[in-house]
Formats: structure tokens, C-alpha cells, sequence
């Protein structure tokens, strides 16, 4: 399990109510730990290279240098095969809360550890002034 450190991720205050209510409480290892560490901060405090929830996002693999784009969603809305990853998934909650820059880590579910680049933010819905997404 990765440990993440206070100040590492940041989530805005109505992403961590929503996803701290997600499955009943019984959320994947990752996820909690994630919500139990992150930096809140209000919406229209967010800054606009922190990936956020419903944030589009340009990652690149460690390995195979391949450029992939993802939506982050809530599981209602996943869509795998259309870009739309659930925050439940080991890939999906990886980028969650960080910055363009910054390397997401995930276990695969054959439990290899995969690793990507996040190059870009093309959307995040607090920069476009969406505070209640």
C-alpha cells in the first residue's frame, strides 16, 4: 500500500464529502488513505494544475511512453473504454489530488506496479469556475 504524505494531494472539501460517502464507507485501501491524508481546501481555492474530480487528465506511462487520456468520474459514470475511469479503480484514484508534474502510482490487478506521468491537466472543473460538480 503507498502511503501518502500531508501535502502531497490536495482535494476541494465537496470532493472529499462525496468520496468519503462512496460504497458506505467501505472504501479500496488506497482511497481511504488518500482522504485521510490530503490537504482540503475550498473549491475557489483549488489550484488549476491539481487534478479534481470530473478533471481531464493527460497522463504518460513510465514504461511505454504511451499518452493516455482520462476523465475522472464517480463509478455511476465510469466508461472505460471511452476515457471515463472510476475513482474506485487502482488507476483511477492514482492521480487523484495531484499536480501536472507529478507521478501517479498504481498496483495493477495481477499486482505489478504500473506508473505514470501526468503532463496535463486540458480540464478541471474548478478552473472553469465549476464549484459544484
Amino acid at each position: 500500500m503507498h502511503a501518502t504524505i500531508h501535502g502531497e494531494r490536495t482535494l476541494t472539501e465537496l470532493d472529499h464529502v462525496r468520496l468519503s460517502k462512496l460504497s458506505g464507507g467501505q472504501l479500496p485501501p488506497a482511497l481511504a488513505d488518500l482522504l485521510a491524508t490530503a490537504d482540503v481546501v475550498r473549491a475557489r481555492d483549488m489550484p488549476g494544475d491539481v487534478i479534481t474530480m470530473l478533471s481531464q487528465v493527460e497522463l504518460v506511462d513510465a514504461h511505454s511512453q504511451r499518452r493516455q487520456m482520462l476523465t475522472l468520474c464517480y463509478p455511476a459514470d465510469a466508461e472505460p473504454s471511452a476515457g471515463f475511469i472510476s475513482v474506485l479503480s487502482p488507476v483511477g484514484c492514482s492521480p487523484l489530488g495531484l499536480k501536472t508534474g507529478a507521478v501517479a502510482t498504481w498496483q495493477t490487478p495481477c499486482g505489478e506496479a504500473s506508473a505514470a506521468r501526468v503532463v496535463a491537466i486540458p480540464f478541471q472543473p474548478e478552473a472553469s469556475g465549476d464549484y459544484l460538480s
